[in-house]
Parts: structure tokens; sequence; C-alpha cells
């Protein structure tokens, strides 16, 4: 299992504050002989529809020297993730899990903008002073 990421923290306390319990701290994906983990799993009941809605949070700090590198291995995790949580828990949808900073960065360039614009990624943006979601990027 890897290291926690330095705003795991951050982002489940944010993630409580928005109004969702979290279930799973790691959440452990098995495909096969192998296992994976994604940072969190959260639910959150949708009372207009009677039911849960479930998701899964991997959350990305961006601290390396090149933020590019740093997008590449998100995106890579990202679809991993999304891939194996589509056979074994399909009703549970990935976000990755950024910082404002990180948002108004990479996010605002050309090369994170066609991520966004392609659909590729499911994104929650946090506040990591105020421990709070900004924005929900779907």
């Amino acid at each position: 299992m890897a290291a926690k990421d330095i705003y795991h923290n951050t982002v489940k306390t944010a993630l409580k504050k928005d109004g969702w319990k979290i279930t799973h701290d790691p959440l452990r994906l098995k495909i096969g002989e192998r296992s994976l983990y994604v940072d969190l799993g959260a639910e959150k009941l949708l009372t207009a529809e009677k039911q849960d809605r479930k998701i899964a949070v991997e959350v990305e700090s961006f601290v390396s020297v090149s933020p590019v590198s740093d997008l590449e291995e998100a995106v890579g995790q990202y679809i991993v993730y999304e891939d194996i949580l589509e056979y074994s828990e399909p009703d549970r949808i990935i976000y990755l899990a950024i910082s404002e900073e990180v948002y108004l960065d990479i996010f605002s360039e050309p090369i994170g903008q066609i991520l966004l614009n392609k659909k590729r990624l499911k994104l929650i943006v946090f506040n990591s002073k105020k421990e709070t979601i900004v924005r929900w990027i779907d």
C-alpha cells in the first residue's frame, strides 16, 4: 500500500464537511491476484432519489519539480482505477482531488483544459487551508 498523500486528511475533512461519509480509507480494489488502493471511498445519501451516491477519491498533491510529470502520473493512475471500478463497482465514480492552486495552475493551461474539455477526468478541487471543497468538475 502506498503512503498517504500530504493532502489526504485535508480532503477527508473537506468531504465530511460537504456531507460525505467516509466508508473506506483506503478503498481496496482487487482484480485477479492484485490489489490496488484508491485513497478514499465515500457515500452520500441523495434524499430526493433515496439512494446512496458512491465515490472513490484519489488525492494528488502535484509537488514534484514537474507539474506535467505529476499530471501524467495522476491521469494514468486515474484511468487504471476508473477501469477497474467500472468492472468491480460500476456504481462508484472516481474523482481526482487536487488543490485550488493546482487547478489554477496546470488545469488553466491548454494541457489541463484539453483533459477537462475531453471529459477525461472528474475533479474535486479543494481549498487546503480551509479544508473545504470549492468545486466539483464532472
